[in-house]
């Protein structure tokens, strides 16, 4: 049986596996954070890139939609593999972040 790819959400620090229905891309899009938001909270960020990795959405979709430099979304999904779910919080980020990325940060601001 073809089962619809696999993403995840967060409960508090737990990562929960979920199904997209596959039925409709549009129902799945609205399942997303909104496309202004400005408060990036881990769970709208590790939200994203599930939908990135489940197909839903390209990478450049992504960045489009929700007005991220490609920079930024490449970093949230490193940060994701490599430190899971916690290592997208921005209080974290400075500890996660490999020194020259923190470097090249600091200077683009």
């Amino acid at each position: 049986m073809n089962q619809p790819p696999a993403a995840f959400t967060t409960v508090g620090e737990q990562v929960k596996i979920v199904r997209l229905s596959g039925e409709s891309r549009e129902k799945d899009l609205e399942k997303l954070p909104p496309t202004n938001t400005k408060r990036w909270v881990t769970r709208r960020k590790a939200q994203v890139v599930a939908a990135v990795r489940s197909g839903l959405l390209t990478f450049e979709e992504a960045c489009e939609r929700y007005r991220l430099s490609e920079e930024e979304f490449r970093s949230w999904i490193n940060l994701l593999d490599r430190h899971g779910v916690r290592g997208l919080r921005a209080t974290q980020m400075q500890k996660y972040r490999p020194a020259e990325e923190r470097h090249a940060h600091a200077a683009a601001e």
